[in-house]
Parts: structure tokens; sequence; C-alpha cells
């Protein structure tokens, strides 16, 4: 799909039920235009993840997700050996009186590709197709690696190049598009920003959560849409341990049409706040009189 500019991304976004803000996508046009990595901060749920996998789509490309943890290493993120193979390859040239070379060992057919890996063979392989699109890179919760890690990946975001002792040092044809996203858990190194084009998602206004429950929820009756929209505008006011995102928007409000309700009851919000609020502590605190208190709010401004 061509985009030529931040007005025909932010459309074909929408389209793909995606609602961006002009920041946003501006920011992530400047990222596919310059091909430089876009780093995306933000609380849980509010859409970062999500905009990868909807860019994969409007690029008619491949989607590849590193999803990041504590202890995350080369091996996980780049490749490995597939030494169960390796070992029967060396069994079976022993049955025949014969002995396995170390190239013979560690050739292609034994290499186990990882997410950094494939994203930049994927990028040469697909470097003489008609399209001529990279695979889009999704480096998720980039915050929860280990700061070892972190370090490792600037120099993947600088050459992305791989160097496998074994084999050589492949590069990419031409970069991904590549995605970083965190919560914020801990402080990402100002080293990994400066290579990327840097923007946070906020939470949303009314307005555009109410277009986007609309979008993504379309059977919802309009009155529970603006009333469940409402809702978590006001607990984001609140001092919970985790508010809501608005994932935790459009799931309560899937839920709520599955129950068949058109608007919010005191009963239907007690009986469903485990869908949007995650610890006990925050649910016994909204529980009760304060959800009554809310959902009175939210009914005079409806």
């Amino acid at each position: 799909m061509q985009i030529q500019s931040i007005d025909d991304l932010q459309n074909a976004l929408r389209k793909q039920l995606y609602i961006a803000d002009r920041g946003l996508a501006t920011a992530t046009f400047l990222a596919l235009r310059l091909q430089r990595p876009l780093f995306l901060e933000g609380e849980a749920g509010v859409g970062k993840t999500e905009i990868a996998k909807v860019i994969a789509g409007l690029l008619d490309t491949n989607l590849i997700r590193l999803q990041c943890y504590e202890g995350l290493d080369v091996n996980q993120a780049v490749y490995e050996w597939n030494y169960t193979r390796q070992m029967l390859h060396i069994r079976l040239l022993e049955s025949r009186g014969e002995r396995a070379t170390e190239a013979e060992l560690f050739g292609e057919e034994f290499l186990l590709e990882r997410p950094l890996l494939q994203a930049i063979r994927q990028t040469n392989q697909l470097a003489n197709t008609p399209t001529n699109t990279p695979p889009v890179l999704l480096i998720d919760e980039i915050d929860r690696s280990d700061e070892e890690f972190e370090a490792f990946l600037l120099e993947i975001l600088s050459d992305f190049q791989i160097t496998i002792p074994e084999i050589g040092t492949i590069k990419a044809a031409q970069p991904p598009v590549v995605v970083l996203t965190s919560n914020r858990t801990r402080e990402v190194h100002d080293a990994l920003k400066r290579r990327c084009l840097y923007y946070w998602i906020d939470y949303p206004s009314f307005e555009k959560e109410y277009e986007i429950v609309r979008a993504k929820v379309p059977n919802a009756p309009a009155q529970l849409a603006q009333q469940v929209t409402g809702f978590i505008q006001e607990l984001r006011q609140v001092d919970l341990y985790k508010i809501p995102g608005v994932a935790e928007t459009l799931d309560w409000t899937a839920a709520l049409v599955a129950l068949d309700q058109r608007a919010l009851s005191p009963d239907v919000v007690q009986d469903t706040l485990g869908v949007i609020l995650k610890y006990q502590d925050d649910i016994t605190q909204i529980n009760g009189q304060t959800a009554q208190q809310i959902l009175d709010r939210v009914r005079v401004n409806a």
C-alpha cells in the first residue's frame, strides 16, 4: 500500500480500526519514511503492540515478534543450534563408520533462527520480490529484558547485521520496520532511544476512546458504549494499583454485549468488575458505593 502522507497513514490506520491521533501518525510515518525504529512507551493496554500488527497488515508483510522478558539472551532472541538434530547426524555418520566435521555440524540446516535473525534474513529474501517490503519486527516490552540484552540490541539496530562465528556475517539488504514497546517498568537507556523515533501513547480522551469502542465493538448499543467509556474515564481518576487501559474497555464492552446489556446498571457493574480490574484490592475499593457514585456521574454526563 502506498502511503504518501501523514493523512494517508492516519486514514489507512482508521480503516484497520486503529484510531491514531496526529502525533502518533506523524511518528509512525516518519519511522517508515526514514527507515528508523519506532520506540513507543505508555501504560499497558493503550495500543502499542497493536500498531505493529496493523502496520504489518497495511504493508502486506510479515510480523516477527520478539517478546522480551528477564533473562532473555542471544539463544532466544537471535539464533541457536539444533543440538538434537546435530546429535542424530553424528550417530548416523558413526553407524556408517564416518565422522562428522565441524563444517557439517554447524551448517545452515542445523541453524535455528530466532526473531532478530529471522527479520534480517526475511529482509534479504523479500528484497527480490515485486513489493520489496521488509518485515515488521516487533520488540515487545523491551523494559522487561536485562540491560545486557538492551546493550546487545544497540548493535543490531545500528548496523542490522548479525555475526555467526561458524557461518559469517549476515547483513540486512534493507532495515526491517522496527517497533519497540515499553511499559516503563524501568527506564530504557538513552543510547537505545537515540537510535529511535520516540512517542508516548497516553490514555485517550473520552471522544477518542468512544470512537475506538464504536469501531472495535460495532454491535454495542450507543448508550452502552458511551456509559462504558465514561465509567472507564472516571476510574482512571481513582488511585488504583492498575488503571484499566483501552484493552480493558474493549473487553468490558464485549462482555456486556455478550450479556445482552444495553446500558450499565449497578448490579451488572458489580458482577463484571473483574473484567476491567485485575487486583482484588482495586475491586474492593470500587465495589459498592464508589461504583454507584461513578455510575451516577456517568449517567448525568451522558
